[in-house]
């Protein structure tokens, strides 16, 4: 296959985070990898500001900084509720990561969420120009690509989807399964984090609407796009130097004297049901039980910053952590230990790079999780000579790359509990055997990798049917 010249870059998503000049805000590994994809290729970055307006009008503010152009749009009240709110978060979030008891399933949810594409693709089709290559990301947008070519766009357009795709039978109960499916035929490209993600895909779509598969290239009539599965990565190098910074350090020296001796064990995680936030408390507390004599030798800081605090699944959530966190440390401390720090607030990347490499275990266990950076994150920031015991989830999409760490069914406290025993019994040569593979894999398989990856199949010009 040949490449075609790319003149431009235009990547769509729900939010836009333009370059802040600094390594120590809380800028994701997903905006760092989209704004370099931006400064090695140019072109803008679109999406919605996360502010609200009185009437939706289309009015465009665009800002560069660091070589990154954004544009960004304003939604209205109802907008807001229906596509993010609701149809994004109370009906696809919930059904994506296996929770059909949490979905919700309204009409004015899906309508909403057609509005709000419908309205985006007006919006920034003026801003496509011949020869740009579209890059669409997750599942605020899986119809995006389709209006987009009622629209008249003939340029190549990706989509890549940043949390699990379910199974088909699971698919199945959304009332707008088939439709939603059959608008991802817009693309050119689609990519997911692991093979089991795509083969669902590519099960609902060869059964429910008669595609067929050939190689890497599914086809549906005359429409035909290429899946493929391509885990995000991070940026190692930049994240182990900061572990190592200014910030770092001094974060990391805290965290030590404040432990007084005693092991950290640290989980950071989004205020999610679908993090596992729950079980984490409840296997640790198991531990606790099982293990009296290690009880003052350690202590668990859970970092969870609030999210979609509008949304009752999320209150409640937050309500019941509270309510555990409360009950374990009021049964089990002591005038001079505290088992669990609960912590409900975020910190900067540098403060949480020091934080990570202090920590003698890092407790990754979510429930359903499309990657789960904080694994790979907390792989990187260790000390080379002495790391910390990653313990992960096996329904983690990293648990396909870091097959090293201790890898456990988050929904087992007996599991979880053997585990922590594990790690902290553990010796510095497995701990250093262990920790090696697994920078091997997230060195090879990084966030600029990742992107090359997906983007060079975005540009590839197509051979003949």
């Amino acid at each position: 296959m040949e490449f075609d010249p790319l003149s431009r870059l235009v990547i769509i998503s729900n939010r836009v985070s333009a370059p802040n000049g600094s390594h120590s805000g809380a800028q994701g590994g997903l905006a760092v990898a989209l704004a370099s994809a931006l400064q090695e290729n140019g072109g803008i970055w679109f999406g919605w500001s996360g502010e609200e307006t009185d009437e939706y009008t289309g009015q465009i503010t665009f800002t560069r900084a660091e070589g990154v152009t954004t544009a960004t749009v304003d939604l209205e009240a109802q907008d807001v509720d229906e596509y993010y709110n609701g149809y994004a978060n109370r009906t696809l979030w919930p059904l994506f990561h296996y929770r059909v008891d949490l979905a919700e399933y309204e009409r004015e949810f899906a309508g909403g969420y057609k509005r709000v594409n419908v309205r985006f693709a007006e919006t920034v089709r003026p801003l496509i120009e011949d020869g740009d290559a579209v890059w669409i990301q997750d599942y605020h947008m899986f119809p995006l690509g389709e209006e987009l070519r009622r629209l008249g766009l003939k340029n190549r357009i990706g989509f890549f989807l940043h949390i699990p795709w379910p199974p088909r039978r699971l698919l199945s109960i959304l009332p707008e399964a088939e439709a939603l499916v059959r608008t991802m035929f817009a693309y050119d490209v689609i990519g997911f984090h692991t093979e089991e993600w795509l083969s669902s895909f590519v099960d609902y779509a060869c059964h429910e609407l008669g595609a067929t598969l050939e190689g890497d290239i599914l086809r549906l009539g005359e429409r035909r796009v290429q899946v493929m599965a391509v885990p995000i990565g991070i940026d190692v190098d930049e994240f182990a130097e900061l572990a190592t910074s200014t910030r770092g350090r001094l974060a990391f020296r805290q965290m030590r004297d404040s432990a007084v001796g005693r092991d950290m064990i640290v989980g950071v995680d989004r205020l999610d049901y679908s993090k596992g936030l729950e079980e984490r408390f409840l296997g640790y507390e198991r531990f606790l039980t099982e293990h009296p004599e290690e009880r003052k030798e350690v202590f668990l800081l859970q970092i969870a910053p609030p999210s979609r605090a509008s949304v009752g699944s999320y209150q409640r959530i937050r309500s019941s952590l509270e309510s555990i966190a409360g009950r374990i440390n009021g049964a089990y401390s002591d005038v001079d230990w505290t088992p669990i720090r609960y912590v409900n607030q975020g910190y900067p990347r540098d403060v949480l790079a020091g934080i990570y490499r202090a920590a003698k275990i890092g407790l990754v266990t979510p429930l359903r999780d499309g990657m789960n950076l904080v694994a790979k994150e907390y792989v990187a920031a260790q000390n080379p000579e002495d790391p910390g015991v990653l313990i992960l989830s096996r329904f983690a999409g990293a648990a396909c790359q870091l097959t090293d760490a201790v890898l456990i069914n988050p929904y087992s406290a007996e599991e979880m509990a053997d585990a922590i025993m594990q790690a902290l019994r553990m010796g510095r040569d497995e701990r250093i055997e262990r920790w090696e593979r697994m920078m091997a894999v997230i060195r090879r398989e990084d966030i600029a990798w990742w992107r090359r990856t997906f983007t060079n199949a975005l540009v590839r010009t197509p051979e003949p049917a």
